[in-house]
């Protein structure tokens, strides 16, 4: 006589969703997409009351129409995939980092100065955390150069780095720009290594021999750029309080037509009263030309003038998702629409991404002050409570584990029933502690908010891999904006 199959089973973690007509299940713990079938969709049903017995479960897929020998390999299955679970089953931790991590990108904040006064900016604006006083404010080509060969030596394994130009406005200090390509074109050849750059500008100080320079040696430029003159001009101004959107309108259309070697991209900071996305988009993408616009709500604490209220909030994700009905048919018929804040999920999904941290802050990307401290991020830059040692010296280790413990998404126990955790991993670290006094705080302002975008885009990508699979290849290599 054979004995009873005591094993209980019950469902794993995973969100349900819809892709074109096909069916899906977002994976929690493991950060997957799998494509159901009827079957599936059955032992789910069975499953959904709670926990049943393995002869039960087997029994009632068979009074379901599925033969004894496919339900106990379909079981089987759905167990190795942990779409369901039984008692031996234990959490599937998010993808941790080795413990030396290497190094893949180097923010090189080449100057704290800016010839605008943006009232929402983070570094010099009313949340600013950046403690500059005292420290100089270019960094000059020694610095540069150390913080060069520090790159190269912290990121053993890479055949490719990458620097990422930042101020401050980074035009600024355009000869140094200039010396440290050179530079570290030179050192990265000499390891049989290559070395990739861009940069972020607010546009102003273009003129035709940077855009010459910046075509001829690939740099990719993001321009921060807030939409068309009445809504630019709101917060992105020079000290005398004029808005500097006639200044940078022509720079901008001779930086698109006149740089052809690399994609040039607007990074759009939402704020109270620019919240227009669409009409945003429209101008910055149809009317000026760019090839991607991403857009992010300003970091800010709730209580300033420039702050989104929770019913602005609600109206950003509504334009969001008119965009991202647009991008779902340009992406049926094989074009590319360059939104990119629906590129960059879709990256995420298509890499299967499962984050331990928010971001690559503290771990493969780091940010350097014109003094040479090293922070987490540009976003940390020059503050002092969150530098994490200098050029000179090298990582402090111990600050560095400090930063990412707290960060790591263990930690942050309202995220761990969220099933959008592994994409989010309770957001951005300065955001957090603008918001929270802690890097390590998850960001529970935007968790309603994040999760339907999640969905969203996990729609987006079943249809896509339902009607147009071919697109998403494309997106295996790409890196967040």
């Amino acid at each position: 006589m054979t004995a009873a199959d005591t094993r209980v089973y019950r469902l794993g973690e995973f969100h349900p969703f819809k892709g074109g007509d096909k069916r899906f299940l977002y994976l929690v713990p493991a950060g997957a997409i799998f494509e159901m079938d009827n079957d599936v969709s059955k032992l789910i049903s069975l499953l959904s009351q709670g926990p049943v017995q393995h002869e039960q479960l087997i029994d009632g897929l068979v009074a379901e129409g599925v033969a004894t020998s496919d339900a106990e390999q379909l079981l089987g299955e759905m167990y190795q995939a942990r779409i369901v679970l039984n008692g031996k089953s234990s959490p599937e931790p998010p993808q941790n980092p080795p413990g030396v991590f290497p190094l893949q990108t180097l923010v090189l904040n080449l100057t704290n100065q800016c010839n605008l006064s943006c009232q929402y900016c983070y570094e010099f604006g009313e949340d600013k955390v950046a403690t500059p006083e005292g420290k100089p404010k270019f960094m000059n080509l020694e610095t540069a150069k150390a913080s060069v060969d520090f790159l190269l030596e912290q990121s053993v394994g890479r055949k490719g780095v990458h620097i990422t130009f930042f101020g401050g406005e980074t035009l600024m200090n355009f000869p140094l720009l200039k010396n440290v390509v050179a530079y570290a074109n030179e050192k990265a050849a000499a390891q049989g290594r290559s070395i990739d750059f861009s940069l972020t500008t607010n546009a102003t100080l273009l003129t035709p021999a940077i855009i010459e320079f910046l075509s001829e040696n690939r740099i990719g430029v993001t321009v921060s750029m807030d939409g068309p003159k009445e809504m630019h001009d709101k917060l992105r101004v020079f000290a005398n309080g004029r808005g500097s959107y006639d200044i940078i309108e022509p720079r901008v259309r001779a930086l698109i037509q006149g740089h052809r070697t690399r994609p040039i991209t607007a990074r759009v900071t939402l704020t109270a009263g620019v919240t227009d996305v669409v009409k945003i988009y429209r101008h910055l993408k149809e009317d000026l030309g760019f090839h991607e616009v991403g857009f992010a709500p300003v970091t800010t604490s709730p209580d300033r003038l420039y702050a989104i209220n929770e019913q602005g909030m609600d109206g950003v994700l509504d334009q969001f998702h008119v965009l991202a009905s647009e991008y779902l048919e340009y992406a049926l018929r094989g074009e590319m629409h360059g939104f990119t804040n629906v590129s960059d999920t879709l990256a995420e999904l298509c890499q299967g991404v499962n984050k331990s941290h928010p971001c690559g802050a503290g771990l493969g990307l780091l940010g350097v002050g014109p003094s040479g401290d090293i922070a987490p991020c540009h976003r940390f830059v020059d503050s002092d409570v969150h530098a994490l040692g200098h050029i000179s010296t090298g990582i402090d280790r111990e600050k560095q584990n400090a930063f990412l413990d707290r960060g790591h998404i263990d930690t942050k126990y309202d995220c761990h029933t969220c099933w959008a955790r592994p994409l989010c991993a309770g957001g951005c670290h300065h955001e957090a502690y603008v918001r929270y006094g802690d890097t390590g705080h998850p960001n529970l302002h935007y968790c309603d908010w994040i999760r339907d975008w999640t969905d969203t885009c996990l729609q987006i990508y079943g249809a896509i891999s339902a009607k147009n699979p071919g697109f998403l290849e494309a997106f295996a290599e790409r890196k967040a904006s």
